[in-house]
């Protein structure tokens, strides 16, 4: 279980402390990073990774489905293997850096989000906690809702 709200700084070579309470629920030492939905990105295990990529690739005619193309190319293509160095670091990609817009020498929030890791720009971050308080507010009368249903069953 990956969970928490986690403050590091990006090193001069694009390289990310993921804290030890996180590694610790972490099998072996290979992730796979890649673009996330709103401006951050994820992290995962190579087999919860596949199980993402099987949803979004196999089937016929996944590659002429409109919206899994789309998602094949945000998602899957840019998608790489980094390996945890001994001291716990995983290096992020140029191009995945940029795309999240993390920059070196500078702070990124991590939050393990039970299954998988997002990192993110502070200022994206804060700005999406912002502009999602309303959603958040719908989504949790949603849930007390469902969790009220599912009490009587």
């Amino acid at each position: 279980m990956l969970t928490g709200e986690y403050r590091n700084t990006i090193d001069d070579k694009g390289r990310i402390l993921i804290p030890s309470r996180l590694r610790a629920s972490l099998e072996g030492d290979t992730l796979i990073i890649t673009r996330g939905v709103e401006q951050c990105l994820w992290i995962m295990l190579p087999d919860y990774f596949d199980v993402l990529r099987r949803r979004i690739m196999d089937g016929p005619g996944a590659m002429f489905d409109k919206r899994l193309r789309l998602l094949q190319r945000r998602i899957i293509a840019p998608a790489q293997e980094c390996e945890i160095d001994k001291s716990g670091r995983i290096n992020i990609p140029p191009t995945l850096r940029d795309s999240a817009g993390l920059v070196l020498k500078e702070e990124s929030v991590m939050l393990g989000v039970y299954d998988y890791l997002e990192i993110w720009n502070p200022a994206a971050y804060e700005q999406y906690m912002a502009e999602s308080d309303g959603d958040f507010d719908e989504a949790s009368q949603a849930l007390s809702e469902d969790l009220k249903l599912e009490g009587r069953r």
